[in-house]
């Protein structure tokens, strides 16, 4: 149902306006006007005395992209290279398409077809693959009208690319033109087994809640995931699937790529490729507690990241911060050094293989996703670990 303003009835008394708790209700060509922040609540109905605010009944929508069938992937390239957010969607999209008993592809523009053949060893059935030279370098406009139009052709009924600024650039343009749904953001997809919809999970209200959105009568259903939270898929060097050459000869761009540069920062530290991390919170009490936390980083060849407390308060650098606001990190092994365990934290990090919590708290969040817990003073515990590391290693 919508809520609208008759305007031949409409006499611009204005009676109206304050009867709205939303002020979606304002004075347009001297007549009342409903705009978007209207949520039907229905308050204003009564108050018009010309009758003029009226409740109508909205056909539904058409689907715009017919009920299609597989699971798709957009794999990223850098540098001709697959991207690693690729092979983390492929153990996602596997997964998808396996309990919907359907096949799961890859799309991959702007490489080599030897990089093609690695999403097929690493779980794809089939890989549209084109390697027109227009996108060797991204750009949103070739980018999106190449996929849209396979979407279109094809009709999966799940496409999901990775939350990394290629995907937030131009997946969105993509739904756009399909007209369809796009959950950003992602930190979990599932299958709903009674009506077989995408569940995607993602952080809301400031990461206080998880919120499970779904998208039931428009297809595609499109999500995209943030890096470092899903499991690769896993690699078989004999697996065989299908390399299908995508045209892109109608393909055009208004704009064209000169050149890139990558950021200082991610030079510097890359939180999301290292194997270990040793990260430290507010339960530091000071700044220089981050010594501390980066000799056991050296000592185990990791790097530091910290909570976004510890950032806010100007302890260190915001490249190191971990969680819904910052990275989204997948190491083997993760220490949260005084750490409450605060949900947009949890988001960043509950993936990694192997987490060992320090903290004064034993109530504290973080030993809920802890395989090892360590309840105690960390300027205690860290240098006990420091001082074994370094007798096992020789050190002196």
């Amino acid at each position: 149902m919508r809520i609208i303003v008759n305007r031949d009835k409409c006499a611009g008394c204005e009676e109206c306006l304050s009867s709205c708790p939303f002020e979606a209700i304002v004075i347009k060509d001297d007549k009342a006007f409903i705009n978007e922040y209207c949520n039907a609540c229905k308050a204003c109905l009564s108050v018009c005395p010309e009758g003029a605010i009226i409740e109508i009944e909205e056909a539904e929508e058409p689907k715009t992209v017919q009920e299609g069938k597989g699971v798709w992937i957009f794999a990223e390239q850098r540098g001709g290279k697959v991207a690693s957010i690729a092979y983390e969607l492929l153990g996602a999209g596997r997964r998808l398409a396996d309990d919907l008993h359907v096949e799961l592809s890859a799309v991959f523009f702007g490489s080599t077809k030897n990089e093609a053949e690695e999403l097929i060893k690493c779980g794809a059935d089939k890989v549209y693959f084109c390697d027109d030279p227009i996108f060797e370098r991204f750009n949103d406009e070739p980018y999106t009208q190449l996929l849209s139009g396979l979407i279109t052709t094809y009709r999966p009924e799940i496409v999901i690319a990775g939350a990394t600024p290629i995907g937030r650039s131009f997946i969105p343009r993509v739904a756009a033109r399909l007209r369809t749904g796009l959950t950003a953001d992602c930190t979990s997809l599932a299958i709903d087994k009674e009506t077989g919809n995408l569940l995607q999970i993602r952080p809301a209200f400031g990461g206080n809640i998880m919120a499970t959105i779904l998208c039931p009568n428009h297809r595609p259903q499109m999500a995209t995931v943030r890096p470092r939270v899903m499991k690769r898929g896993e690699y078989k060097a004999d697996r065989r699937g299908e390399i299908i050459p995508v045209n892109a000869d109608n393909i055009s761009s208004r704009t064209k790529v000169i050149d890139s540069i990558k950021e200082i920062s991610d030079i510097a530290i890359n939180l999301q490729e290292v194997d270990i991390i040793v990260s430290g919170g507010r339960g530091l009490g000071d700044p220089k507690g981050f010594k501390l936390l980066e000799e056991l980083a050296g000592l185990l060849g990791g790097a530091v990241g910290a909570s976004r407390a510890a950032v806010d308060s100007g302890w260190i650098p915001y490249r190191h911060q971990v969680g819904q606001t910052g990275k989204t990190v997948c190491p083997k092994l993760y220490f949260a050094c005084g750490i409450s365990g605060a949900v947009q934290h949890l988001v960043g990090m509950q993936s990694s293989d192997i987490i060992i919590a320090i903290n004064k708290n034993p109530e504290a969040p973080i030993f809920n996703v802890a395989t090892y817990g360590i309840v105690g003073d960390l300027y205690k515990i860290v240098p006990l670990l420091i001082k074994r590391i370094k007798e096992i290693r020789g050190v002196a």
